[in-house]
């Protein structure tokens, strides 16, 4: 069945949007309280959350970017963008985790209290605010890498805000001022394993390697066994986007009956037990006399 692009745009805008406005407004909140009782953590924090609201105005940007038509120069549009994005929001994630472990770090080797109770009910308002807005991109970010970008950023966030709340609630009871630093430095620790995926990830889609979940073996078995192909050269798939793949293919034919509606066929095919979307496919006649002047070994 046909994948509703349409609807995903929709859904991704509406979910990007609340994602913005709850994170502006905690942001605001956040700093607000920090001016006021004059904490310098919660305005540090206030920087970090704003930080996560450019990532996730990149990630919406991409998304609006990859649905804008191609043009004479650019002919796959924009839908790149959206690779791009995720990328750049793996450095981020990795940049901003780092700096947790460097802060963590220095707080064990020095431990310091959690700054009271205010900072404790803050954190608990951050962790609602980045778990719904977490929530809003699960669906999808299993099968897009720039909207898992923004999911982990925001769970990431949530993770650390509920070690803040946590921590706080054991050093007021129990005085161990050890568990805010340990706390944050397992959190970074499970959520850099996902990263690390985003990013290996990211790479291999900017270099235009096989998405993953492709089985170019099946491809080119399921392509060689058509009816009337005799083989196949120069095969390639490709992301268009974190969301679309596309292929290339040349079909030496032994039949000229071969028409228009065998290659609907085989796009639709394609398209249902491949998902590629995008499908390019050159037929030739098998003549000896006459070779595809891509048809050798590193083309295939």
């Amino acid at each position: 069945m046909p994948h509703n692009h349409t609807h995903d745009i929709t859904h991704h805008n509406r979910a990007f949007a609340i994602g913005v406005i709850l994170n502006v407004l905690f942001v605001a909140v956040e700093a607000g309280y920090g001016l006021h009782t004059g904490s310098l953590v919660l305005i540090a924090d206030a920087g970090h959350n704003l930080s996560d609201v450019l990532s996730l105005l990149l990630a919406w940007g991409a998304t609006l970017l990859a649905g804008k038509a191609a043009t004479e120069k650019r002919t796959y549009g924009f839908r790149k963008a959206t690779v791009m994005a995720s990328l750049v929001s793996a450095v981020l994630l990795l940049i901003a985790l780092g700096s947790i472990t460097w802060e963590a770090i220095g707080r064990l080797l020095h431990p310091k209290p959690v700054a009271g109770l205010v900072v404790i009910g803050v954190a608990a308002v951050g962790v609602v605010i980045n778990t719904v807005t977490a929530l809003l991109f699960v669906s999808n970010q299993k099968h897009d890498l720039n909207i898992r970008g923004a999911f982990l950023h925001m769970a990431a966030d949530a993770g650390v805000s509920l070690g803040v709340v946590v921590a706080g609630i054991v050093i007021l009871i129990k005085g161990w001022l050890w568990i805010d630093p340990v706390m944050s430095l397992a959190i970074v620790a499970v959520i850099v394993i996902s990263t690390w995926g985003l990013l290996r990830d990211s790479i291999n889609l900017a270099v235009d390697a096989v998405p993953k979940g492709i089985d170019m073996a099946e491809i080119r078995h399921y392509l060689s066994g058509l009816d009337n192909v005799s083989r196949i050269h120069d095969l390639h798939v490709w992301p268009l986007s974190t969301t679309e793949v596309a292929l290339t293919v040349h079909l030496v034919v032994t039949d000229d009956s071969i028409d228009n509606h065998f290659l609907i066929d085989l796009q639709q095919h394609l398209q249902e037990r491949f998902g590629i979307e995008h499908a390019t496919i050159q037929v030739e006649k098998e003549d000896d006399k006459t070779i595809c002047m891509l048809d050798k070994y590193q083309c295939v």
